[in-house]
């Protein structure tokens, strides 16, 4: 499978939620190629190494926002009995420990470099838009310093006199 569309595949299904990012259980089950039920039934079994910071199950709230916010389908909805869980980054490469086949450990890398190019995206986003606001704060910065002195100059007696005239507004 093409390494640039698995990553376009798992960039689109992480989620911020409680400020962090995270993907959906059922998201990463079909990554993994498991149902949604046998990947949570592993969890379980290793709750001992899913603490709270690695993975937590969504209130009503989050899962209504979560519908709404991305206009999910009733089929997508369709089946959702249970309130989905999310993992962190940290929680999913915990996912890796708990499911052992080829898939699993391959799907882990994709989403590992998927995670760490949207970290350094970040960064050059980040950079750039501070750079933007500091380009922005000396315009303006400069545009005061320019109505100030055209105020000065509109004061003048001369510039004043063409103003009557009807030459500046």
């Amino acid at each position: 499978m093409d390494a640039l569309i698995v990553e376009s595949e798992i960039s689109s299904k992480i989620l911020t939620l409680r400020g962090q990012q995270v993907m959906l259980d059922r998201d990463l089950a079909v990554l993994y190629q498991v149902e949604t039920k046998r990947l949570n039934e592993q969890v379980k079994r290793n709750l001992d190494r899913f603490p709270d910071d690695f993975m937590f199950q969504l209130t009503e709230k989050e899962l209504k926002d979560w519908k709404s916010q991305f206009a999910t389908s009733n089929k997508e909805i369709m089946g959702l009995r249970k309130l989905p869980y999310a993992f962190t980054e940290e929680g999913i490469y915990m996912l890796a420990t708990v499911l052992r086949s080829p898939i699993a450990t391959q799907t882990t890398i994709h989403i590992i470099r998927t995670f760490k190019k949207l970290r350094e995206f970040s960064k050059h986003y980040n950079a750039l838009a501070k750079q933007l606001l500091e380009i922005d704060r000396k315009h303006e910065k400069h545009y005061k310093e320019l109505k100030i002195q055209l105020d000065e100059l509109v004061a003048t007696s001369e510039v004043a006199d063409i103003a009557k005239i009807g030459f500046i507004k």
